[in-house]
This record gives structure tokens, C-alpha cells and sequence, in this order.
């Protein structure tokens, strides 16, 4: 009888699902970045900022007094206590914080649970072109197809009624909206969703809004897509701590939907998550209370920073629409004749620089580049006068 191992075929069976996603454009330059000196990032959506002192401090607190256990699955009582009177003040929606209102390991963890609660494989969702690298791969981890709607900056970066009707069919079950949007900062007036609304009443169909930057809007309102009339019990509203609480760490955000949606989500989370970190709930709920202050002044350092970047770019010679929301520019760089992700790592070895290739976020983002402005102005100046180098340097040659 032989005793040599079995030749290993040397191939591992990966799902067609696995396979079919691509890696993270953005996590791909936080590596890069993480292993090079002397960087300047304008690549990570992420604050500058520490959490809020008094936040860390309850989140403190809860661990002093041992509250290290699991929690309800939908997430603490309190917190979604808190969170109803908020979507209430903020929004005038009424939901039920015992039926209608689930915590999540941020807004991410949301979005796949959405999708697949919702969806059958075959299933499609009606998505814009360019936005947030999960929303496709969520769609297809969850057996959906996402079907895109490009966008431009002719048209401001944002999905039409029409576009969207002119893409439904049989299978579609969904619009997935994130409005202010990333990459682009875009900010959807009321009307126009109202418009995006009337189409998805029309049809049947739900609307998944992600809502994680309502909070930072420069000059514009923000409206709650739920808000719109008739439209609550067809919406699931995500949304979460991350951005406006500079709490990305924390993993903490919620889904806010009819009880039914909630329910199903809620099984999925059961059987991932079990439940968001107790501490990270015990942060939010201090956010919730007494956050607003800090909010509203990183909101407005966020506005200098805005004008700063957008002013810059264009000094330096790319055009760059006008972001209203988040805290992201999406500058041209077509005049360098570089595709995105090109000009990314060459701005990068070249400049030690770090952004984001426009391609990373859909078909339609090539020929720009994401630079977060959630750094200071010094670095943000620095980083300015480095591409300013850059750009000259491959102008002249084109």
C-alpha cells in the first residue's frame, strides 16, 4: 500500500461569484501608499480627524462598567431608540424602532444585506456610472446582475428618470442611488429624485438610497429620499457614523426600511454578524445625542478644504467639476493623455502623491481621478503644487 501523499491538483475551487468581482481600485493604493515614504494622500475616503473625545470617552465607559457582551441582534434598544428620534428630527420619518430599524457593521454591511435579501439570482439593479466600489460587487455576490447608468459630467454626474426607466425590465428589482455621491461629490436636487421616485412607484420598485454623506452638503440641502412622498415604505434608507462622526474605524451604521425588508435582513445579519461591537453602539448613541456641534465644525473645515482643492485643481489645468457633497473632487485628467490608473501610479512614484483612478468606480470614471480632501490644507496645498509639477510636465509632452 502506498504511503505518498496525494498529489494536490493545484487549483482551488473558487466561486464563479468570487471570481466575476474584481479587488477593491481603492484598497489597491492604500497598499502602494502604506509602503512608500514621504506620501501625501488624497486617496482614502476617510477623516482626518480623531473621533469626538466625548464619543471615545462613552465607548470608554461602556468597557470600564464591562458591557462586552453580544447585543439584540437588530442592535441595542437604546441606540435604535435614538436613532428613530433622529430620522424623525432630521427627516420627519416615522420608524419603528422595534420592527423597522436594523444596526450594521457600517453601511457596507448594509448594502449586502439588501441585496441579498432581495434578490434571486438573475435578479437585476439599476445602478449609476460611475459610484462607490461595493455597489456592483454586492449585486453580484448576491446572485444579482447590476445594470449601470452611465453618468457624465455634462450632466453633473447624475442618473436621470428617463436613463433609468429606458434600463428596466422583467428582472429589475432595485434602483441603488448614493446621493452625495462617491466619487464625485454630486448632490441630487429634490426634483430630480422626486422624478427617479415617480419611476420606481410606476414599477414597483424599491429604492435602496445610501445616505452615508447626507450630512456633509456645501451650499445645497440634502434631501432624505425616504422623505419624498409616498416613498417610505418602497425605500430602504441607509446610513451610518462614519463620515460626519469621523468614526470610520468603529464599523457602525444602520438600514432603516419597511418591517418586512428589516425582518429578512435581519436573518442574514443573524447568521454574518450577530451584531455590531457593543462599544461601537454605545459610541453611536452618544453621537446621536450630542455629536451635532462637532459635525456641523468638521462640516465646515471640510468647505475650506473644498474650495481650496477645486480652486487648485483648475489653476493647475484640469477641469474639475463642482463637488456639492462628500468630501471628494473628481478632477479631468484626460489632458495628460494618461488613462486613470496610469496617471495614479505615476502621480505616485513620481510625486508621492496618492489618488484614486476614476476607474475604479465604473466605465464612466476613466479619464478622472478621486482625491479625497479630508487632509489638511498644508498637505493639500503640498500635494497641489506636486501635481501641479506632474500635470506641467505631461502636457508639454502631449
Amino acid at each position: 500500500m502506498s504511503t505518498k501523499p496525494r498529489k494536490h491538483p493545484g487549483k482551488y475551487h473558487i466561486s464563479q461569484r468570487a471570481k466575476q468581482i474584481s479587488p477593491s481600485g481603492i484598497r489597491k493604493f492604500f497598499d502602494l501608499l502604506a509602503s512608500t515614504e514621504g506620501v501625501i494622500s488624497l486617496g482614502i475616503g476617510e477623516p482626518d480627524y480623531a473621533t469626538p473625545w466625548h464619543i471615545s470617552e462613552a465607548a470608554i465607559e461602556s468597557l470600564a462598567k464591562g458591557y462586552t457582551m453580544y447585543t439584540s441582534n437588530m442592535g441595542m434598544p437604546e441606540l435604535r431608540q435614538e436613532l428613530s428620534r433622529y430620522l424623525k428630527k432630521e427627516c420627519n420619518l416615522g420608524y419603528d424602532p422595534n420592527s423597522e430599524l436594523l444596526i450594521t457593521v457600517g453601511v457596507s454591511e448594509g448594502l449586502d444585506l439588501v441585496a441579498r435579501a432581495i434578490l434571486n439570482p438573475g435578479d437585476e439593479i439599476i445602478i449609476p456610472d460611475p459610484c462607490y466600489v461595493s455597489y456592483s460587487s454586492c449585486i453580484i455576490l448576491a446572485g444579482g446582475t447590476p445594470i449601470m447608468v452611465p453618468t457624465s459630467e455634462e450632466n453633473n454626474f447624475e442618473m436621470s428618470a428617463a436613463d433609468i426607466e429606458a434600463r428596466i425590465t422583467g428582472k429589475t428589482r432595485a434602483i441603488l442611488i448614493g446621493y452625495p455621491a462617491n466619487p464625485t461629490g454630486a448632490v441630487m436636487s429634490k426634483s430630480k429624485l422626486a422624478q427617479i421616485a415617480e419611476v420606481a412607484r410606476q414599477h414597483k420598485l424599491l429604492v435602496i438610497s445610501d445616505e452615508i454623506y447626507a450630512k456633509l452638503v456645501y451650499g445645497v440641502k440634502h434631501t432624505c429620499f425616504a422623505a419624498l412622498p409616498r416613498m417610505k415604505e418602497s425605500t430602504v434608507l441607509l446610513g451610518g457614523f462614519s463620515k460626519a462622526y469621523a468614526m470610520t474605524g468603529w464599523r457602525i451604521g444602520y438600514a432603516a426600511a419597511p418591517a418586512e425588508i428589516i425582518a429578512a435582513m435581519t436573518k442574514i445579519h443573524q447568521y454574518t454578524m450577530m451584531c455590531a461591537s457593543t462599544m461601537a453602539q454605545v459610541a453611536a448613541i452618544e453621537a446621536l445625542k450630542s455629536g451635532e456641534q462637532s459635525a456641523s465644525d468638521m462640516v465646515e473645515d471640510y468647505n475650506r478644504r473644498r474650495l481650496v482643492m477645486v480652486k487648485g485643481l483648475r489653476d493647475i489645468g484640469l477641469s474639475c467639476f463642482e463637488p456639492h457633497g462628500a468630501f471628494y473632487a473628481f478632477p479631468s485628467i484626460k489632458v495628460t493623455g494618461m488613462t486613470s490608473e496610469e496617471f495614479a501610479e505615476r502621480l505616485l512614484t513620481e510625486e508621492k502623491v496618492a489618488v484614486v483612478p476614476g476607474s475604479a468606480f465604473g466605465r464612466c470614471g476613466e479619464g478622472y481621478v478621486r482625491c479625497c480632501y479630508a487632509t489638511s490644507l498644508a498637505d493639500i496645498e503640498e500635494a497641489l503644487s506636486r501635481m501641479k509639477r506632474f500635470v506641467d510636465r505631461y502636457k508639454k509632452e502631449g
